[in-house]
């Protein structure tokens, strides 16, 4: 199940995680979010991956949860109560691997990224998305606040667009999207494959474990008063000093010649 709804194919040191539920504009129902955790699980693991694309098969990125799923489990006794608790936590789960997974994530959006799936764009450390995509968390517009994506949101792009989002339910586009900070590049739609594994392979080329520690280190001092972040930092920078391919590459830099990588 899990390599049917979550096709990988590796391009390189590029590992490409495709959401393969089409019929459903690839939402995010239990065995997706399950085959997706099983995925993010085994490349975390994974030392031969430099980076990760996330793209969807069909016409759409992703739609958010599966709202059929979702009305099913009101036939508990407690209404779904549970079962929504659950849902949320399992999603919440998903979404925070991304951040947490060694290898920069790169979403290559298409179509629509809507509630959940817009949530996911936010999850992942940059994005590329094709012209005449739409984004937004318009759970609103059904009654149903969008409380989970909006945390994601919230952290890439500037509190007063975000409420407006959140609250009018309103789609943006790729370019408004790309000004707000929300996603990185816009490409043509037949260029939005090459594009996206263009920016990959970029980042693939660089000394893999300095972006390891890097992204770590970006997402934790994020959360902490200037001070602590210099004082995380800088311990880092020690660290990533020391090593013997750092010292390599900036040998090689002042020699202005190749650096000789392991």
């Amino acid at each position: 199940m899990t390599e049917d709804l979550v096709l990988r194919e590796d391009i390189g040191p590029v590992a490409r995680l495709t959401l393969n539920a089409p019929a459903s504009l690839n939402a995010l129902s239990d065995a997706m979010l399950a085959a997706l955790k099983a995925r993010l699980t085994e490349l975390a693991a994974d030392p031969r991956v430099r980076v990760v694309l996330l793209a969807g098969t069909g016409r759409a990125f992703c739609a958010g949860h599966d709202l059929k799923e979702m009305q099913a489990g009101r036939a508990a006794p407690d209404k779904g109560a549970a079962y929504f608790a659950d849902l949320f936590a399992r999603c919440a789960e998903v979404m925070q691997m991304i951040p947490a997974l060694p290898q920069p994530v790169i979403a290559e959006v298409h179509g629509i990224a809507t509630a959940a799936g817009c949530q996911l764009v936010a999850s992942c450390d940059m994005a590329v998305a094709a012209e005449g995509t739409r984004f937004g968390v318009n759970g609103v517009n059904i009654g149903l606040f969008c409380s989970t994506p909006m945390v994601a949101l919230t952290r890439n792009v500037p509190r007063k667009q975000a409420f407006e989002m959140l609250t009018t339910g309103a789609f943006i586009g790729a370019e408004e999207a790309q000004r707000i900070g929300l996603i990185n590049r816009v490409a043509a739609p037949a260029d939005l494959p090459e594009a996206a594994l263009t920016l990959a392979q970029t980042v693939a080329g660089k000394l893999g474990a300095a972006v390891r520690i890097g992204k770590r280190a970006f997402y934790d001092q994020i959360a902490l008063p200037l001070d602590d972040a210099y004082d995380l930092a800088g311990a880092v920078m020690v660290e990533n000093m020391l090593w013997r391919d750092t010292e390599e590459g900036i040998t090689a830099f002042l020699d202005k010649r190749p650096p000789n990588w392991a």
